[in-house]
């Protein structure tokens, strides 16, 4: 992991000081860049969303989806926990503390929102970061890659609807429109964009495509970093007014999390996938592309929105809890390849 990846965390926190405190000492300039709009979508933030995205993108390999054949066992576990159980588990919890347990703890007028933030939060199985994960956990290379062009594909085309699906059970208004603009620009044109550029960049060899990715690879964070000091300019307010708002928003996900890899993790050892395709499966079953939820909450909400601060809850506690899925599906090795 590079400092960025490995210190996320407290990156995070000092860009939430950071954006709290510009916004407080010169709200207009902000007020300035969340009007530079075109239908709906948000000029500086969508470029910053390009630079954090695509990077990511150029590492999937779709050519890798021949792989699927060779653990579909593991692949089924993985599609099942991200697809059926993750984004509906999430709007369950969502609906149990934001909408009752933690509600009189929240401002009224943004419960909907919360939630709303949270299922664009689940709906989105993670890109990048799990190959990290993968690593540390010793996982199957191609299995994690095969995994995760899976369900890129997948993404482009059931995003929308399941996120639409939601929100509609849960009494939030969709708009349909800039879900699907969204999904245009967050996902189809990067994922175009991305693939065109591997291509011309293995067309020059391994050595520069390794070379180029070293070089583009902090552009993704320092894009994130740069996108939460505009979002906390805006929620610097709210978030001043009521501190707690954060920890009562990270319960629903930390839940989620560890429901999630537990359950990914303990159906590959039913269906009897190896310790190496379980890690990266319950890893992918945990993690969240919290890059296109930031991008969504933001398009379909805007910058002061419930549903934008808490996607970035799930940025803010990303990174350590993940560490704490590998250290925990390390330290069990023992107890998973054992026989009952």
């Amino acid at each position: 992991m590079s400092v960025f990846e490995r210190y996320l965390t407290v990156w995070v926190f000092l860009c939430i000081v950071a954006g709290i405190v510009v916004g407080q000492i010169v709200p207009g300039v902000f007020h300035a860049i969340g009007r530079m709009e075109v239908a709906q979508v948000n000029l500086p933030v969508g470029l910053l969303i390009w630079v954090m995205i695509i990077p990511m993108l150029i590492k999937v390999d779709f050519g890798a989806l021949h792989e699927v054949k060779q653990h579909a066992r593991g692949i089924g576990v993985t599609l099942f926990v991200n697809w059926l159980v993750k984004p509906f588990s999430m709007a369950f919890l969502g609906w149990l503390f934001v909408r009752n347990l933690f509600a009189p703890f929240l401002p009224a007028e943004q419960l909907d929102s919360y939630i709303a933030g949270l299922i664009l939060l689940a709906a989105a199985p993670c890109t990048a970061m799990v190959f990290v994960w993968s690593r540390l956990s010793t996982g199957d290379p191609l299995f994690t890659l095969s995994q995760v062009a899976m369900n890129d594909s997948i993404m482009v085309f059931a995003f929308a609807p399941i996120v639409a699906f939601l929100l509609g059970i849960s009494s939030i208004t969709v708009p349909w429109d800039t879900l699907l603009t969204s999904v245009v620009l967050y996902i189809v044109i990067p994922v175009i964009l991305a693939q065109l550029w591997r291509r011309a960049l293995l067309a020059k060899g391994q050595a520069a495509f390794d070379a180029t990715m070293a070089r583009i690879g902090p552009w993704s964070i320092s894009a994130l970093l740069a996108t939460l000091v505009l979002l906390f300019a805006f929620q610097g307010e709210a978030i001043l007014k009521q501190p707690l708002i954060i920890a009562l928003l990270a319960v629903p996900i930390l839940i989620q999390v560890f429901f999630n890899s537990a359950l990914a993790y303990w159906l590959n050892k039913v269906v009897g996938e190896k310790h190496n395709i379980a890690c990266p499966s319950a890893l992918i079953g945990a993690s969240n592309f919290f890059e296109l939820a930031v991008a969504a909450a933001i398009s379909l909400f805007g910058f002061e929105s419930g549903a934008a601060l808490a996607t970035v809850v799930g940025v803010l506690i990303e990174v350590p809890v993940m560490l704490l899925v590998v250290k925990v599906v390390n330290a069990s090795k023992g107890w998973y390849e054992r026989t009952a």
